[in-house]
């Protein structure tokens, strides 16, 4: 608790010297807004004022906007100098980190002038590495850097340019101002590549396909599944994910629509198809262009985004959209 001394001897009186001390207090935010004022009686007993003294005081202090008293509850600080923008009343979490964020910038000997040119280089850092997005996943496994591509054409509705980890590094050597955006799987290795050339790297989170492992786990035994996917990582994890699920009980078959004879035959053995939303019209074409050998047409599902949701929106926000 801040001590506040009262000079009896002085011209000024009393009570205008503890209201300009708890006023100098606020200033300081030594009483930030929200703090709860002493009461009239512990202050009485701090200072050897009489409490119906202190009561003007902070009477005064409410009629000039410094505090506002609230019934059963005490006095409090009310937040100075500004009118709150409609943005952030409707965030009134974020004013608040906002506000923490400033006066801890402050504490650190930054001028409001010094925070502002921080803040707005940031800013401006983040819009013109906005202008130019690459997708970026490994060569051997660039099917599923086209899936984040299309999700996030879709969603995004900008240009991105989807290019190899292998060769990021020497695109990035001539743009200097670009976002990364890769599978998180891949992070350490984009980066390695990315922070000597200061660029942004955002990391994305794939969707957690708990709709069709709900329909693996209610298979009947002995059911025949094909997964289709441009990713042979992605038909790596299912194959996985398939047998942690069922064990033996499922014959699983995996295949690339680039490779059209696995595919054929994936379509002709398999009771169940899962496919990704761009295999799914790839697959449903070999389904019809077979059909008339076929003794029973497989069941074909399309998973859904391969992105999260939550990480389409996060990306959304980082880059300005």
């Amino acid at each position: 608790m801040l001590q506040f001394r009262i000079q009896l001897d002085s011209d000024i009186s009393a009570s205008a010297q503890l209201f300009n001390q708890i006023r100098f207090a606020i200033a300081t935010r030594q009483y930030p807004p929200g703090h709860r004022l002493p009461s009239t009686r512990q202050l009485a007993t701090l200072t050897g004022l009489h409490r119906n003294t202190i009561s003007k005081v902070y009477q005064q202090l409410e009629e000039d906007g410094l505090v506002e008293s609230l019934v059963g509850s005490g006095i409090y600080v009310k937040p100075q100098g500004k009118n709150l923008s409609p943005i952030l009343k409707e965030y009134p979490i974020a004013n608040d980190l906002i506000q923490k964020t400033l006066d801890n910038l402050i504490k650190q000997s930054l001028s409001l002038s010094q925070i502002r040119e921080l803040f707005l280089a940031e800013i401006d850092w983040r819009t013109r590495c906005a202008v130019k997005v690459f997708v970026t996943a490994p060569q051997g496994d660039l099917g599923v850097g086209e899936l984040i591509l299309e999700n996030l054409e879709q969603s995004l509705a900008i240009p991105l340019e989807l290019i190899p980890i292998e060769e990021l590094e020497d695109i990035l050597q001539t743009n200097v101002s670009a976002t990364v955006v890769t599978n998180r799987y891949f992070i350490p290795e984009v980066e390695t590549i990315a922070r000597s050339k200061n660029i942004r790297v955002i990391p994305i989170d794939i969707y957690n396909f708990q709709a069709e492992l709900a329909i693996i786990k209610n298979m009947p035994k002995d059911n025949r599944l094909g997964i289709v996917s441009l990713s042979t990582g992605i038909l790596r994890t299912a194959e996985l994910l398939v047998h942690s699920l069922r064990g033996d009980e499922l014959l699983v078959m995996t295949a690339q629509t680039s490779d059209q004879s696995r595919l054929y035959s994936l379509v002709r053995a398999a009771h169940t198809i899962i496919a990704d939303p761009i295999s799914y019209p790839l697959v449903k074409k070999a389904i019809l262009a077979v059909r008339e050998h076929l003794m029973r047409i497989p069941e074909l599902i399309s998973s859904k985004n391969y992105i999260d949701e939550n990480s389409i929106d996060l990306l959304k926000r980082e880059l300005g959209i």
